[in-house]
C-alpha cells in the first residue's frame, strides 16, 4: 500500500516537473497535467483514496498561501469592481451553463443543479491568476478581485444550493417556456404509437457494462433472467450482440435508449458506477416511462450512496459496506457452527 502511494505521488511530480522543465509552465499548472495523466489510469479510483491524506493536507497549505496573496482593503476600496466579478461568476457563469444543459434537453432540475455548482470558481482560478500576474498578464489589483470573487461566491454557494428547490417552483409556476423545455424533453413523447407485443417484459435492464455490469449480467443469465444492456461503447454493445445478448448503444440519459431497452416494460433497472447527475437524469426518466420500476444503483463512494438514500432515488448498494456485511455473516455464521459443534458436558 506504502509503496503504491509512493508510485503515485512520485509519478506526479514527475510529471509536474516534467511539464514545468519542458514547457515551461508553472508547477501548479504541471500537478494540474498530472493530476489529469493519473485520472486516465485503471487505478485512478485507488490513488484517490490512497492519497486522500495528502490531498487535504496541500489543500489547506493552498489556501493558506491563497489567503496570504489576498489583501481585504480591496473589498473597501474598490466594491463596485468586486460585486461586478461577484456577478461574473455566480449570474454570467450559472445562466451560461444551465443554458447549455437546457439545450442538451435536461430537466429544469438538473439545469439549476449545474448551474449552482458551478456558480463559483476554485483552486485552478487561483493558480491561472497567479500565472497571469508572473507573466505580467494580469495586475495585483486584478489578482485581488478574482481572489475577492472566489471567496465570496464559495461562501455564498451553500446558499444558493438551498435555493434550487424554490426556484424551480416558481420557475415551472410561471414561465411556459420552460414547461415548454420541460415538454420537450418528456421520454413520454418519444414512445411508438402501437407498442409490439414482441416487445420484452419483465426484463432487467443493466446500464452500463464495465466490472460490476459484466457480473450482474453473467449471474442473471445463468438463472434464465432476461437481461438487456445498455453501454456508450459500440464496440461493447456489438459483442454482446455477437454472442445473443440484448443490448443498445448509447448513454442511458438520452430517453430513446431507455425506450429501446424497453424500459416501460421492465421490472429492475440496474445503474453501474458513473455519475450522480447522470443517475438523477436516467431514473428520472425510468420512472417517467415505468413509474412501477425498481432501482438498484451501485455507488462509488460513501458520500454518493448517501445522497442516494437521501434522495430515495433506489435500493443503494456501496462496494465496502457490501464487503463488510458479507463478512460479518459469515463470520457469525461460523462462529454459530462452532457453537453448535462444540462437546456439551
Amino acid at each position: 500500500r506504502e509503496l503504491f502511494t509512493l508510485t503515485v505521488v512520485a509519478a506526479a511530480v514527475s510529471i509536474a516537473f516534467g511539464a514545468y522543465k519542458i514547457f515551461g509552465v508553472s508547477m501548479a499548472l504541471g500537478a494540474f497535467f498530472a493530476g489529469m495523466v493519473v485520472k486516465e489510469s485503471d487505478f485512478s479510483h485507488r490513488a484517490e483514496e490512497e492519497t486522500l491524506p495528502l490531498r487535504e493536507i496541500f489543500a489547506i497549505l493552498f489556501f493558506v498561501a491563497v489567503g496570504m496573496l489576498f489583501d481585504p482593503r480591496i473589498l473597501v476600496e474598490q466594491p463596485v469592481h468586486v460585486l461586478a466579478v461577484v456577478a461574473i461568476i455566480m449570474i454570467g457563469k450559472t445562466i451560461a451553463a444551465m443554458a447549455l444543459v437546457l439545450f442538451f434537453r435536461y430537466p429544469i432540475n438538473t439545469a439549476l443543479t449545474v448551474g449552482a455548482s458551478l456558480a463559483q470558481i476554485g483552486e485552478f482560478s487561483f493558480i491561472l491568476a497567479t500565472l497571469g500576474v508572473s507573466l505580467k498578464l494580469l495586475s495585483l489589483e486584478g489578482q485581488n478581485l478574482i481572489l475577492a470573487g472566489a471567496l465570496i461566491s464559495i461562501t455564498l454557494n451553500s446558499f444558493v444550493f438551498s435555493a434550487i428547490e424554490p426556484v424551480q417552483r416558481w420557475i415551472r409556476e410561471r414561465s411556459h417556456l420552460a414547461r415548454l423545455l420541460e415538454r420537450s424533453g418528456d421520454p413520454l413523447a418519444m414512445l411508438p404509437d402501437e407498442v409490439s407485443q414482441d416487445y420484452l417484459r419483465d426484463q432487467v435492464v443493466i446500464v452500463g457494462h464495465g466490472e460490476v455490469g459484466r457480473r450482474i449480467t453473467k449471474q442473471l443469465m445463468a438463472e434464465d433472467i432476461k437481461v438487456v444492456i445498455a453501454e456508450e461503447n459500440r464496440q461493447i454493445v456489438e459483442n454482446l450482440r455477437e454472442k445473443g445478448i440484448a443490448a443498445v448503444s448509447g448513454m442511458a440519459t438520452d430517453p430513446g435508449v431507455l425506450i429501446q431497452a424497453h424500459i416501460q416494460h421492465a421490472r429492475l433497472l440496474v445503474l453501474s458506477p458513473m455519475d450522480i447527475l447522470d443517475i438523477h437524469k436516467i431514473v428520472d426518466i425510468a420512472k417517467t416511462l415505468n413509474p412501477e420500476i425498481q432501482v438498484l444503483v451501485c455507488a462509488e463512494s460513501k458520500e454518493e450512496a448517501e445522497v442516494i438514500r437521501r434522495d430515495q432515488i433506489g435500493e443503494v448498494y456501496f462496494a465496502k459496506e457490501e464487503m463488510a456485511k458479507n463478512m460479518s455473516n459469515h463470520i457469525l455464521n461460523q462462529i454459530q457452527i462452532a457453537h453448535h459443534q462444540a462437546p456439551t458436558h
